[in-house]
């Protein structure tokens, strides 16, 4: 397995170095990031024409000026879109990749979509990273089947599981009428899969706990916010993926 040192050793941006001005998940915040060393966490999604963006939200409305799903825009109609304000758009996954263009590892969480599987998913999000073979990177997702999937496709890459331990609400599983059982076999799910991949990447209030400190993998904690916080979790935590300040 190809392990990307920089990620377990260089604290890693959270959706790009993003700032007043510049906004999360956009090429100027992927940008600084590369140029000040640190490694870029980001996020990939489908548009209705199953193309991949660059985008955390499951809707538009926070971000842009705009309302609605993602997975219902069409890639022209969100290139239309605006983010928080400035002249950034939403980036196509391979423009995040052209922008960082190998200086600094990507640690990529793909998004939970109901009714795209993990073969699919995986397969596209592959068919845009072989274009740039200088890329160190790595997989995660809390859609269990996702990074099982990306495993299974290419074993020489690291591939995680994203963790929580909350109380979750019936949006958490996207409206399901079953979200309570859901709910309840989630986080044993989420153990087991990460058990037979690489790491784990775990809210950082749920640090430490007896089952974090019995995972054999790497750890990584989400989201830092603070120098102070930061110095906490490292007793715990391999690495951290942080925000609003420069470790």
């Amino acid at each position: 397995m190809k392990v990307p040192e920089k990620l377990l050793t260089t604290p890693i941006a959270h959706r790009g170095l993003h700032t007043d001005g510049i906004p999360e998940n956009s090429l100027a915040a992927f940008e600084e990031a590369a140029k000040c060393g640190y490694p870029v966490e980001t996020d990939v999604r489908f548009t209705r024409d199953r193309t991949l963006v660059t985008f955390h939200d499951d809707t538009v409305d926070r971000m842009t000026d705009a309302s609605g799903n993602v997975s219902a825009f069409p890639l022209a109609q969100l290139r239309e879109l605006r983010l928080a304000g400035t002249q950034e758009r939403i980036p196509l996954f391979e423009e995040c990749l052209e922008t960082i263009a190998g200086r600094v590892p990507l640690l990529l969480e793909i998004k939970d979509m109901p009714g795209v599987s993990g073969k699919e998913v995986a397969e596209a999000v592959y068919a845009v990273i072989r274009k740039f073979p200088a890329l160190e990177y790595a997989v995660q997702s809390f859609q269990p089947a996702y990074p099982a999937a990306y495993k299974k496709l290419c074993p020489d890459v690291m591939c995680g599981m994203l963790g929580i331990d909350k109380t979750y609400t019936k949006e958490d599983f996207h409206g399901s009428p079953f979200w309570r059982v859901k709910a309840k076999l989630l986080p044993d799910v989420c153990m087991r899969t990460a058990k037979k991949l690489d790491f784990i990447s775990y809210f950082t209030e749920n640090y430490p706990s007896a089952k974090l400190a019995a995972f054999r993998g790497a750890k990584f904690a989400w989201t830092v916010r603070t120098p102070e916080e930061m110095a906490r979790v490292k007793q715990y935590a391999d690495n951290v993926i942080f925000e609003g300040f420069r470790p």
